[in-house]
């Protein structure tokens, strides 16, 4: 039932990364999983081990009329997965273009999805603005968003404060505990980076999240296709990331006992 929409100001911060990561980690909490890729660059089914050479996906079938249960790719992790779909640049504006006359092709699978008292489901949205965040911005319990712990982060900070960076205005008005933060790759052998993740904890207090450590094990693991969890299960960068769904979890809606059988398990 809950909805997690994973987002970020500006490209290059790690969010597909992150959110890959973090549905396997809520996963291993023993909850269902459904992620959602709406990103057009197609990336979050790396993390999952899908071969570059899979085409298919939901977001890219949209105009198509595809339905989002012929869509669902099993993963080894136990994650169910929608992919985005390779689509070239003319076909990814074709897709913008069909949510902006009929926003129900999205809305109306995810509120299907939505349904399921027992499913968590994770969006891994588009950097900066967008129409999917737009719309799925409303139903989501939680929006998620990454930041870097360096300077440009702490410049983005008040336009994510007010909303108006990511289109949010409403969302960050009347029920501000739904928009919150995370500090990724921070560095400790870095000062700036050190100071920066100091500076900005003090100054979001409760509405920062959590933080995750900069490590190569996480590039490692990617540059693998494989879940930090099973790559490097020691590394800080791992153990950060359980603090997180276990922070993450806190903050979501109670999910009601998996079933005995489903399409996502």
């Amino acid at each position: 039932m809950p909805l997690l929409c994973i987002a970020s100001p500006k490209g290059g911060v790690g969010k597909t990364t992150l959110a890959a990561n973090l549905a396997d980690a809520l996963r291993r909490q023993g909850r269902r999983l459904l992620a959602i890729d709406l990103d057009p660059q197609n990336a979050l089914r790396l993390h999952f081990g899908v071969p570059l050479e899979e085409r298919a996906g939901f977001l890219a079938g949209l105009p198509r009329g595809i339905a989002w249960r012929d869509a669902i790719r099993r993963t080894p992790s136990g994650v169910a997965l929608l992919p985005f779909g390779t689509i070239a640049a003319a076909e990814a504006l074709a897709v913008t273009a069909a949510l902006e006359a009929s926003p129900a092709l999205l809305t109306g699978p995810v509120r299907e999805m939505l349904a399921d008292p027992a499913l968590l489901v994770v969006a891994d949205l588009p950097p900066g603005p967008s129409r999917a965040l737009e719309l799925l911005a409303p139903l989501a319990s939680l929006v998620l968003v990454v930041l870097l712990a360096d300077a440009q982060g702490v410049a983005l900070v008040p336009e994510i404060e007010s909303g108006r960076f990511l289109g949010l205005g409403g969302l960050a008005g009347p029920a501000p505990s739904r928009l919150r933060l995370v500090l990724n790759q921070v560095d400790q052998e870095a000062r700036l980076s050190r100071t920066v993740a100091a500076a900005m904890a003090r100054h979001l207090g409760p509405r920062l999240l959590g933080a995750l450590a900069r490590e190569e094990v996480v590039a490692e693991a990617l540059a693998e296709q494989r879940l930090l969890l099973d790559s490097a299960p020691a590394s800080q960068a791992a153990q950060d990331l359980r603090d997180l769904a276990q922070d993450v979890a806190a903050a979501l809606p109670r999910v009601a006992e998996p079933v005995a059988a489903g399409w996502a398990r």
